[in-house]
């Protein structure tokens, strides 16, 4: 179809044609009701003739054309003129990539700035639920304001019957000398990944694939992936693996082949799981020059209290740094006292529940520490000690906890999303290596031999750095409850532990002491009687006493202290909590430490829909976990869990959400931190940690006062939570363990009283959230790899539908059921339309509402019954405290 000059589609008039391809026909219009020139699609006739496609059609492009990104060619309008659909652009002056990589490849400054424009508007659409389909060269406009991403989503809203069949569809020619089949352009094919030719469903990762192979194209001027025909094409994307870009492009930095060859991984697992990683490798090469290491000589016997070097000075002493990490510094060096202060814009994150301190690397050259910039996720970063570089980021590893090195400080060991894993220091894919539930901290040996606490009671495992089937190590005694924070001795084979032995978890009094165990004996001797993680270094065990950082004399040999401990540091950060000192040393010298409060405060705070603080309700505090809150039926109140900071453990509070005045709930020894209301607001569900370590009970409670607790199971379990009562008061839904293994069941609350299976498989299912009218359950699940949000029918059986589509936990429903809330991996809350009131759960658009400092993990928000307001558990900014390097630290201990 050729529409001629003049014609008007509705307020349009066309002006002139721009090109056509196989979806279509482009023209340039005017459009006469705003007086502004526009881009008009007409789409094919075999995508207008369903009633079934146009509906579709136009419910995706209302989503679509929500996407305001500098970066994406916004999507003005929709129409239907003579049973012919078509879409209205923003108007566009430039080439398309396609034309530009015609001449050649791109400089890198050119690549790297489209790169990271592209990987910030993929990454927009991708938290929205809309993946591209058709990333290519074609569908990419160069302008004078950047790059524009052309067709955004129109690859999902024009799916074919068949993925086989979505192989012939393509917007524009981007092959020069462009594959036929029948005559029709092959043209999208060369940045198809594996799981899209093989007919699997797309997700945000396979437009990282074609992400790659752009990336690769502008680098180079060639094509990631050739073939004479259209089988060899699919062979040499299924099995082969192109030139680096540094053997075709020498000048690339190799740092950009690694990037590149992530995106390009076959299994979508082992490549990078955003866009939004990329971009951040990307901003890496192009970036300058950040905030370095400031540091000054200290005089004997004093701790740095100056403030800080000019700039001038800096280089000479980085330049005397690299020169102590380089060789052990003697007896009679000064030491050289440094304070290293977090990225600009970030915040070093030490003592939040389940983060990670700062670890220096084995040769003292580099650090890694945890830090999230305003509501972003946690990521490690590394800091070069002797160069003069900035820290940089780790993508891939958001919710990063606990690091540790590996003995050749090539890779990072750490904790995240329910597993062990690991990474290259310099960044790269990262692996799983054991499953987790809650990590408490690991080691490393010549060997490959990796020790870890998987959780937060029980013993310490061991598992090989390759990954694989974990052991355990050691054997708890009588009145131990966890061994945690396992760290190597030089020779590989022994190493040191914290055996906690409260039965209440933390504070003041615990019976613990660091041990000393062996790969090759299950037997232990104990070392010190005190609560903290220890390491070895020059001839020193290191531990924290009173908040003071001490250093003991220690004879590896004879695996025995001697004298006594001499402190370095007072006051240096510690939480009590988990019986964590922030401190580090290598083998050669180098002692790296915080100082400052022990425990991180936030708030319960309203927020809008828009992101906008409503009020603070209540004074801040330490709130166990996420906190937990739990909005009363009637909207007065709310439960949340605070921790005891003299104990250390966690009970249930009532907050009155108009004054902020907070009452306790429970009483007595063992954790109690999950709750939930009962429809008539008249009882609360909590669960309750026995004093003696033997698992976990659910109990009821009214809240009116009066009455016993009523114990709901007979049985004790690993651990167990009440998620949520079911509207009519008849079920209590409880997410339940075993074998490191969460899944959900509901308690009849009449009858037997029995649990029944909900949804038990061999995935993690969690944080289940009955539905207003009780028909479906809303879960998260990590079945697909990452946790997901799912909907099932309740009682079943029947369909279940994934809700979330990159990313997703904590749901919670409105109460009339048309929304439901989550959050998204970078912290952002979204709100999905459902309907759940016909005869199957159906999902509607999403809309991105705001992003949040949380606090903690498990729920840390509610909603209010009109789904207007949000009460959120939002981490208050600390005060900087940097970082303190100490070089010859044993030369100044001597003079102590």
């Amino acid at each position: 179809m050729t529409i001629a000059i003049g014609t008007r589609l509705g307020p349009y008039e066309i002006l002139s044609p721009l090109g056509a391809g196989g979806m279509g026909e482009v023209y340039r219009a005017r459009d006469t009701r705003l007086e502004r020139t526009v881009a008009i699609k007409v789409l094919p006739q075999h995508l207008s003739s369903s009633a079934e496609v146009r509906q579709r059609f136009e419910r995706e492009a209302k989503t679509i054309s929500q996407l305001s990104h500098p970066h994406i060619c916004a999507l003005y309008d929709v129409g239907n003129q003579d049973g012919a659909e078509y879409l209205v652009m923003e108007y566009l002056e430039g080439e398309t990539l396609a034309d530009r990589l015609a001449r050649g490849a791109l400089p890198l400054e050119q690549t790297l700035r489209c790169g990271i424009e592209m990987a910030d508007a993929l990454d927009k659409a991708h938290r929205q639920g809309i993946v591209h389909r058709d990333l290519k060269p074609g569908n990419v406009m160069l302008t004078k304001s950047g790059i524009k991403l052309l067709d955004f989503g129109l690859a999902k809203l024009r799916r074919a019957e068949s993925e086989a069949d979505a192989l012939l569809l393509s917007a524009l020619p981007t092959a020069r000398t462009p594959l036929t089949q029948e005559g029709t352009i092959l043209g999208t094919l060369q940045y198809m990944a594996p799981e899209q030719l093989e007919g699997k469903e797309a997700d945000a990762r396979t437009d990282v694939f074609a992400f790659g192979a752009v990336l690769y194209e502008m680098a180079t001027g060639r094509r990631a992936f050739t073939g004479a025909s259209q089988a060899s094409l699919i062979g040499a994307i299924l099995h082969t693996e192109p030139p680096p870009v540094s053997t075709v492009e020498p000048s690339s930095p190799a740092v950009l082949d690694r990037i590149i060859k992530t995106c390009l991984a076959k299994d979508p697992d082992d490549r990078w799981q955003s866009a939004g990683d990329v971009g951040k490798q990307l901003r890496w090469i192009a970036e300058g020059s950040s905030p370095g290491v400031e540091a000054r000589v200290a005089p004997r016997g004093r701790r740095a209290q100056a403030g800080w070097l000019v700039a001038g000075a800096l280089a000479l002493v980085a330049a005397g740094l690299a020169a102590l990490l380089l060789k052990r510094g003697e007896p009679t060096a000064p030491a050289i006292h440094a304070s290293i202060l977090p990225p600009d814009g970030t915040e070093l994150v030490n003592t939040e529940i389940f983060a990670g301190p700062v670890e220096i690397s084995p040769d003292g050259s580099r650090l890694v520490f945890t830090a999230h910039k305003g509501e972003e996720p946690n990521l490690l970063w590394v800091r070069a000690l002797n160069e003069s570089g900035p820290a940089r980021p780790l993508a891939g590893t958001d919710g990063a906890e606990r690091p540790f090195w590996s003995p050749d400080g090539r890779f990072i060991g750490f904790f995240a999303k329910r597993f062990l894993r690991k990474i290259d220091a310099n960044g790269g894919p990262v692996f799983k290596l054991a499953p987790v539930t809650e990590g408490r901290g690991g080691s490393w040996n010549r060997d490959g031999v990796i020790l870890f606490t998987p959780s937060a009671r029980g013993p310490i495992y061991r598992v090989s750095a390759d990954g694989g089937t974990a052991a355990q190590e050691t054997v708890l005694g009588p009145k131990d409850i966890t061994h945690r924070y396992a760290h190597f001795l030089p020779d590989g084979r022994h190493f040191l532990y914290l055996a906690r032995r409260s039965p209440i978890g933390a504070g003041a009094g615990m019976e613990s002491a660091i041990l000393v165990g062996s790969l090759s004996s299950k037997e232990s001797k104990s070392l010190v009687s005190v609560s903290s993680n220890a390491t070895y270094a020059s001839g020193h065990l290191l531990y924290v006493r009173e908040q003071a950082l001490v250093a003991q004399a220690f004879d590896p040999d004879r695996l025995a202290v001697r004298g006594e401990p001499v402190t370095i540091a007072p006051g240096v950060l510690t939480d009590e909590r988990f019986s964590r000192g922030v401190f580090s040393a290598s083998g050669n010298g180098v002692l790296v430490y915080q100082t400052g409060k022990g425990h991180t405060l936030s708030a319960l705070r309203w927020f809008d829909r828009t992101g906008a603080v409503l009020g603070t309700v209540g004074e801040p505090a330490q709130f166990f976990d996420g906190g937990a809150p739990n909005i009363s039926p009637d909207g007065k109140r709310a439960t949340t869990a605070l921790v005891d900071v003299r104990t250390g453990a966690a009970d249930v509070w009532l907050v009155d959400l108009s004054s902020g005045t907070r009452s306790r709930f429970t009483s007595g020894p063992g954790d109690k931190y999950f709750s939930a209301w009962s429809p008539d607001g008249r009882h609360i569900a909590h669960n309750m940690r026995n004093p003696d370590g033997g698992g976990y009970d659910i109990f009821l409670k009214s809240t009116g006062g009066s009455g016993a607790e009523e114990k709901l199971l007979a049985d004790v379990s690993e651990w167990e939570v009440p998620t949520g009562f079911s509207p009519d008061g008849r079920f209590l839904l409880v997410q339940k363990r075993k074998e490191d293994r969460d899944d959900l069941f509901v308690l009849p609350l009449e009858g037997d009283r029995k649990l029944r299976p909900v949804v038990t498989t061999p995935a993690l299912e969690t944080m289940g959230q009955f539905s207003p009218n009780g028909r479906y359950i809303a879960y998260v699940s990590d079945e697909s790899g990452r946790e997901e949000i799912y909907v099932t029918p309740f009682p079943g059986p029947g369909r279940t539908w994934q809700v979330s589509q990159n990313g997703g936990t904590e749901p919670r429903w409105r109460s009339d059921g048309k929304e439901l809330f989550f959050f998204a991996p970078d912290n952002r809350l979204i709100a999905a339309k459902v309907k759940t009131d016909g005869e199957s759960f159906e999902v509607g658009e999403f809309q991105p509402l705001f992003q949040a400092r949380l606090m903690g993990v498990g729920f840390r928000y509610d909603v209010s019954r009109d789904g207007q307001r949000f009460l959120v558990n939002s981490g208050i900014p600390d005060e900087i405290s940097p970082i303190t390097l100490l070089t010859n630290w044993t030369a100044e201990l001597a003079r102590k």
